[in-house]
């Protein structure tokens, strides 16, 4: 690694350049330069230009006062400084994401092409006014209390607040060992970075709120995977995702610190975290924490009906792995369903099936009972009282968003006391038939009404076709066409526009994860950075993602694919 000092915010520029000028990464010590955690006016072409920040997380709380990087209880602190590890071998960048580089970071596509970059984002270079952390988490796994947990393999590498004014925490997964990482190697592999690249960004542009992924890098370092936990050890490469969120703050953060009964922490973490991130609650309210935790509560259960609405599979619900600004983080054995199923379990190591597709609002229930009770010792008995019926609230927060998700996958306008029954009829229908749950709205989005009206469908609409097969389809679609006829002021074309615009056509599909897995393992990076652009545009159909066969039925051998928590 090229080493940057641990140096005060305020150290002077040109000191700053006489130390790292040589090493060909910074301008002259008389050039212009932001200062850390400061936007460029524009897009910086090199890294020269750009500068990161970790003053906002380090000023307000104690850091881990052992300084040495070894696996280890760690007590009174939110974050350990520790460096990323860089690789051995040669890195190799996979893809990057213009979109996150140009309009969060304001850098410059070009950056891509240079030294400095591929440095940066593989935990070679540490950036001038950023310490690297690791946070010190908990969490309940699989309903059971874990004990410290905390990022094992991952880096924060620095705060960046961009030209909008916005603040952004960049972390690097799979960047080496810290003090959390247990029994872990501190690696990720090329298998699981490829997945979690796509996701995070395929998210974003289904309209889920998420964590985003700037780039990944692979290297020809070996690493140890066991996949399905089944005694066969394979060796695999490692990979380094550049990941950025607003907070990484989760459930966890907090019950690490109610735990140990850090209750002096807990409070000052909780008020960083309502002053920075919900700005809607005055600090200075006695009843601010009620306020944080009612908001994570609704967020939290609109989070969840987005995934529904997609049918996407997170695949590892622990508090450890839900944040506290209700976005979608830690994208392990997550999976989008293609046949209907409420049972669908993407995850191989969860036999029991905890966190199936069907489950997900019941888990979230659960853990948001598990951040009220590490917030009970700030809370005085009058609040304690209110918090649970905050939480009993839940399910009707769950059921609306859900409810109101479905009625516009459908078209649906107004109220109507027979939507939730439509909408029930059509879902059991589709698991019956193991219809395909993203095709089936998305055709019925294309479908005119005339042609539902006679049933005319024709092979193009292939999953209305397999719906078609079940004895009352034609009795649904009865209903749904008067629901249709219902609609104020809608005529055909709109409600066609309407739903297209809600109604992926393009998914992130197991199988075409794993055929990208697949080529890029052979060093063919070409079917990652299609499926990266085409999952910009989940909505629109794109001729390169039809060649592709992206909408067509999935392959047979799609079906026995397994997707493992290993990565």
């Amino acid at each position: 690694m090229r080493w940057r000092p641990w140096l005060p915010a305020c150290l002077a520029w040109g000191c700053v350049a006489a130390l790292c000028g040589s090493r060909g990464l910074c301008p002259a010590p008389n050039a212009s330069r932001p200062q850390p955690g400061q936007c460029p006016r524009r897009r910086a072409a090199e890294l020269c230009a750009w500068a990161l920040s970790s003053d906002s997380l380090l000023d307000p709380f104690p850091v881990d006062v052992i300084q040495e990087n070894y696996v280890r209880n760690v007590r009174n602190c939110i974050f350990s400084v520790v460096y990323p590890t860089p690789f051995k071998s040669r890195v190799r960048l996979v893809a990057v994401s213009k979109e996150v580089l140009g309009n969060i970071l304001d850098l410059d596509i070009s950056v891509k092409g240079s030294s400095d970059f591929l440095e940066f984002v593989s935990g070679g270079e540490v950036m001038f006014g950023s310490v690297p952390l690791a946070h010190r988490y908990g969490g309940h796994q699989f309903g059971s209390w874990a004990g410290q947990l905390g990022d094992g393999r991952a880096h924060l590498v620095g705060v960046y607040t961009n030209r909008h004014g916005e603040r952004w925490e960049l972390q690097l997964k799979g960047s080496g060992k810290t003090p959390y990482s247990r029994n872990g190697d501190g690696r990720a592999v090329l298998r699981s970075s490829v997945r979690e690249f796509l996701c995070s960004e395929a998210m974003h542009y289904l309209g889920i709120p998420t964590s985003r992924a700037a780039s990944l890098v692979v290297s020809d370092d070996g690493v140890w995977r066991d996949q399905f936990y089944n005694g066969n050890i394979k060796k695999e490469r490692g990979a380094i995702v550049l990941q950025l969120a607003k907070s990484w703050f989760r459930i966890g953060s907090l019950e690490i610190l109610a735990h140990s009964g850090e209750l002096d922490l807990l409070r000052r973490l909780l008020d960083f975290i309502i002053q920075e991130h919900f700005p809607s609650i005055e600090m200075n309210d006695s009843n601010r924490y009620l306020e944080f935790f009612s908001t994570v509560v609704s967020e939290t259960a609109n989070l969840i009906s987005l995934w529904m609405s997609v049918g996407f599979a997170h695949g590892v619900c622990n508090t450890d792995n839900f944040s506290l600004l209700s976005i979608t983080i830690d994208y392990g054995p997550f999976g989008f369903m293609d046949s209907y199923y409420p049972n669908f379990v993407p995850n191989t190591s969860d036999d029991e099936g905890r966190y199936k597709i069907g489950n997900q609002a019941s888990v979230g229930l659960f853990n948001l009972s598990k951040l009220l009770q590490a917030l009970k010792p700030l809370l005085d008995p009058r609040q304690k009282q209110l918090a649970s019926q905050i939480l009993k609230g839940y399910g009707e927060h769950y059921h609306s968003r859900f409810t109101e998700l479905f009625k516009t996958k459908l078209g649906l306008l107004g109220e109507n006391e027979n939507d939730n029954y439509l909408i029930a009829f059509l879902l059991k229908i589709m698991e019956d038939t193991r219809a395909d749950f993203t095709m089936t709205f998305r055709e019925l989005s294309e479908i005119t009404a005339d042609q539902l009206k006679e049933l005319q469908i024709s092979e193009e609409f292939w999953a209305l076709q397999d719906l078609g097969k079940h004895k009352l389809f034609s009795e649904w679609v009865t209903m749904y066409l008067l629901r249709l006829n219902s609609n104020n002021g809608d005529s055909d074309a709109k409600r066609r526009t309407r739903m297209a615009n809600v109604n992926p056509r393009y998914i992130l599909r197991n199988w075409m994860a794993e055929s990208a897995v697949q080529k890029a393992n052979l060093n063919d990076f070409s079917e990652v950075q299609l499926l990266e652009q085409v999952l910009q545009h989940p909505f629109q159909r794109q001729e390169a993602a039809e060649r592709a066969g992206y909408s067509l039925r999935p392959p047979a051998w799609a079906k026995h694919l397994k997707v493992s928590c290993s990565s």
